[in-house]
């Protein structure tokens, strides 16, 4: 009786632990949008870095500022299927006389993949194939400073490619 008694009771007392749920930083999650910019003006494309851009996701009236860079990654929404941004040329300084916004609208569908128990899931996004990216003017137009945007790769699974170019 004694020894079913000491089994029960080491039993018992291992029944409570559980391994860590950690989740290895080196695991892939949801992809942001990896956009290059390139130069509008030559015959082959040339990458171009972005001077005092700002990104602002409305409701929000602050965002993200880039400087001399040509490359950007970009969250897009997991809980909708549209995400929409203003590209604000010269909107990361303090000038706001200069500012140039072109509006971007990404269309995507989502999938929710699981990773594991640590780390959840994590979403997918596919661009849409006839209206991936629209570009629109906000309501006082100031031109356009976007000349050309060309969808790389529709399929959002890492960071590790270009999805979208930007011509300016």
């Amino acid at each position: 009786m004694k020894k079913i008694f000491l089994f029960l009771l080491i039993a018992f007392s291992f029944s409570g632990c559980e391994k860590d749920d950690i989740c290895d930083a080196a695991t892939a999650t949801t992809p942001r949008l990896v956009i290059d910019f390139y130069d509008i003006n030559t015959t082959t494309p040339t990458l171009k870095a972005v001077s005092n851009l700002g990104i602002v996701a409305p409701p929000l009236t602050t965002g993200i500022s880039f400087n001399g860079v040509t490359r950007i990654y970009v969250p897009l929404k997991t809980t909708e299927d549209t995400t929409t941004m203003y590209f604000i040329q010269n909107g990361a300084d303090t000038d706001a006389t200069n500012d140039n916004t072109d509006i971007l609208t990404f269309n995507y569908s989502r999938n929710n993949v699981y990773i594991s128990r640590a780390c959840g899931y994590k979403t997918l996004f596919n661009l849409n194939s006839l209206s991936g990216i629209v570009q629109t003017e906000p309501l006082t137009p100031d031109g356009t400073w976007i000349k050309n945007i060309v969808v790389v790769k529709p399929n959002l699974e890492t960071e590790n490619e270009v999805h979208v170019q930007i011509y300016f």
